[in-house]
């Protein structure tokens, strides 16, 4: 496992960036929000996943940033897949887990690259998984899949749903397997999620789908 252990830069001009020549084929991506109870669903989920994986997963999970590097290693550790905190600037890359790392919010910029922004302020959770969600409905080029898990809150129902308005798959974690029933719940309430399943099933379902391997 390879990881980037210096903190990650942000650049809070992010919307100013020059567009530069996107790729004609992105890899499959796979997103996942996560609060309270996230991490050892984290874990369940990427130990199932082969070296040869070919999808690229991004990962937001509240943590402050101070605990996101030592996050992203112990995922690293249960995982033979390369797990590493999101750069400023880097794209998303086939066989890669990347893990939100400052306390601003990660986004998905138009050039499909990473970046850290400050805004919007008023968020209660830092980095919001609604955020990341919603640049990613609007800049990937393709339709993914997009998984909330276990949380306290509200925070990324509505990015779920904006998803899969966008044709994305998009899946919730059930009530029995969830820590803190929030997060999930809350998408379920406004019909964000194609399905509810238990952790164990989340990914049985993805693989069933992607067939990246």
């Amino acid at each position: 496992m390879r990881l980037h252990a210096g903190a990650p830069e942000f650049d809070r001009n992010y919307s100013a960036a020059k567009p530069i020549a996107l790729p004609k084929v992105v890899p499959p991506l796979i997103v996942i929000g996560s609060s309270a109870g996230g991490p050892r669903t984290l874990a369940a989920i990427l130990g199932g996943l082969p070296a040869k994986f070919s999808g690229v997963i991004t990962i937001v999970q509240h943590v402050n940033q101070e605990f996101s590097v030592s996050l992203a290693e112990w995922l690293g550790t249960q995982t033979p897949l390369n797990v590493r905190i999101a750069i400023n600037g880097e794209s998303p890359r086939a066989g890669n887990v990347y893990v939100a790392g400052t306390n601003d919010h990660l986004i998905l910029t138009n050039n499909l690259t990473f970046t850290y922004t400050s805004e919007p302020q008023d968020m209660p959770y830092r980095p919001s998984v609604d955020v990341f969600f919603k640049s990613v409905a609007r800049h990937w080029p393709e339709k993914g899949h997009a998984i909330l898990l276990t949380g306290m809150g509200r925070d990324g129902a509505e990015g779920l749903a904006v998803l899969r308005r966008a044709g994305w798959h998009t899946i919730a974690q059930d009530e029995s397997t969830s820590v803190v029933y929030g997060m999930p719940k809350a998408a379920k309430e406004i019909g964000a999620a194609v399905e509810i399943l238990p952790t164990e099933q989340n990914l049985a379902t993805i693989l069933k789908k992607i067939k990246l391997f």
